[in-house]
């Protein structure tokens, strides 16, 4: 039997530092609603905390808060929705160190695991079994500073690059990074995706088609089957 879980603050993590535990915001089970893999069936863990905070970041209730829990029961609670796909997300998992070992054990069990992470940590120490979606922050969310240039180097077949999108400007800066570092070549695919309620998707799909950007246009499906502000889905 698993051991008790009780609500904590992130602030006061204690033992979550150490791997074999984590502090989880939720886990549930819905299709994928972003990446190469939209729309197919897969159970969410969400871990708690984020260290940068993007101007139009729809996941807030993540930063704090959550359940201190073995990392053994949350590997169980995911695996036992039975879905083909695993994500990892946040917040930013990689603030906590069990996040490692956690997508070990989903790998192991047979998952196709997906991570998606901000950009900002070092995606390098990510077992390679693992499907890593880096979200390259743009301009326009405040935190493209904080941006790990370095791991554009680590980048592969199986990695796929997210660049959420606010206006005209994030869109230039876009297509300049992907030509910089010749993204579409590094990475399995480069996603380019408008924000939700700023950028109309018309638009960004008229500026990908005149200049042929190598990238695929996606939307938030689950904001679109469920609504913007909607959680756990």
């Amino acid at each position: 039997m698993s051991a008790p879980t009780k609500h904590v603050r992130l602030e006061s993590l204690g033992p979550a530092r150490v791997p074999e535990t984590l502090v989880v915001h939720e886990i549930y089970a819905s299709v994928q609603g972003e990446s190469t893999f939209v729309g197919v069936p897969c159970a969410f863990v969400r871990l708690t905390g984020c260290n940068l905070r993007c101007t139009w970041c729809d996941t807030t209730q993540a930063f704090k808060g959550g359940t201190r829990m073995p990392r053994s029961e949350a590997v169980a609670r995911a695996l036992a929705f039975d879905t083909p796909l695993v994500e990892v997300t946040g917040g930013e998992p990689l603030l906590q160190p069990g996040a490692l070992p956690l997508l070990n054990e989903l790998a192991d069990a047979g998952r196709t695991v997906l991570l998606e992470t901000s950009g900002e940590r070092d995606i390098s120490g990510v077992d390679p079994r693992v499907h890593r979606i880096v979200d390259l922050k743009a301009p326009g969310s405040g935190e493209s500073h904080r941006i790990r240039w370095s791991n554009v180097e680590h980048l592969g077949p199986r990695d796929e690059v997210k660049l959420v999108l606010a206006d005209r400007a994030d869109y230039e800066w876009a297509r300049d990074v992907i030509a910089r570092h010749r993204l579409h070549e590094r990475a399995g695919a480069v996603l380019v995706s408008p924000v939700f309620g700023s950028l109309a998707a018309q638009d960004l799909v008229a500026w990908v088609l005149a200049d042929k950007l190598p990238v695929r246009f996606q939307l938030q499906l689950h904001k679109v089957v469920w609504g913007e502000h909607t959680q756990g889905v």
